[in-house]
């Protein structure tokens, strides 16, 4: 089993949201703990504004800190999505920590370049072509354990 940070647009477009909750669910079928699962109900928004913007940054970093994977849909325009992204990146040569970057090919022309083009070693980036094309990619990628 894995732990995995599952990242998505929340103050954003929400139009990945979808992929999303079929990103959660698949990873959740192969044995594997989601630990943003909240990032995902519809009114995710109003329940994070309980928390102060440090406790949402302290509370983050800890879980991008002790996941193994983070997977990112990236189809929505999202800096936090970003930040996640390039944090775990810079530190993966030293984390042995993975990311797995995953947009909507439709959406390619409004998505930052910087998302489309990731060729770094420690990243798999897939576009997928509909959801029940991303589903079976979690599956070949998250089937086992190792990734």
């Amino acid at each position: 089993m894995m732990r995995i940070y599952l990242a998505c647009t929340v103050r954003g477009d929400r139009g990945g949201v979808v992929a999303g909750r079929t990103i959660c669910e698949r990873l959740q079928q192969h044995g594997h703990e989601v630990l943003t699962t909240h990032l995902l109900a519809d009114d995710v928004n109003q329940a994070e504004s309980q928390l102060s913007e440090a406790q949402v940054y302290r509370r983050d970093l800890e879980w991008l800190l002790g996941c193994d994977v983070l997977v990112a849909e990236a189809s929505g325009s999202s800096y936090g999505v970003g930040f996640e992204v390039g944090y775990v990146l810079g530190r993966a040569r030293d984390t042995g920590q993975r990311v797995v970057l995953l947009y909507d090919a439709a959406r390619r022309h409004a998505i930052s370049r910087l998302i489309t083009g990731n060729c770094d070693e420690a990243c798999d980036t897939f576009a997928y072509a509909s959801v029940e094309e991303l589903a079976a990619f979690i599956d070949r990628r998250f089937r086992t354990a190792a990734v």
